[in-house]
């Protein structure tokens, strides 16, 4: 199921004699969601037919455990007076953490306890 995005992402398709850059916004959708063998991620902007347009992204586990792992490793040089996008990072790589932590039987799909999408709670200790 899409939701709509809250932010913005820029998606750049680069092939020798062509390239493709689409920006997706408010007016987009998204959806991300696990599968039997890695992340699915699509980027779709709905409307008439000259106009509508999406990405879908398909990552191994492997590979996106690496991108995580390299993600982390830059922190270090992200602005720590950034604290909404440090929180709201935080905030979601924790409830990743936490729902990879639970058995499959008992993950319903919403936030663990304690974790709220946009706003920190600093008394939940760190994954």
């Amino acid at each position: 199921m899409t939701k709509p995005i809250s932010d913005k992402a820029e998606v750049a398709v680069e092939y020798p004699d062509k390239l493709y850059i689409g920006t997706f916004a408010h007016t987009a959708r998204f959806d991300a969601h696990l599968d039997q063998t890695g992340i699915s991620l699509t980027l779709e902007l709905p409307g008439p037919e000259d106009q509508r347009k999406s990405v879908r992204m398909h990552f191994h586990y492997a590979l996106f455990a690496e991108i995580l792992s390299d993600l982390a490793k830059t922190v270090a040089a992200f602005p720590s007076e950034d604290i909404l996008h440090r929180d709201t990072l935080r905030d979601s790589a924790k409830a990743l953490y936490l729902a990879l932590a639970t058995p499959a039987n008992e993950v319903s799909g919403r936030a663990p306890v304690g974790i709220s999408h946009g706003t920190s709670d600093r008394r939940a200790s760190s994954p």
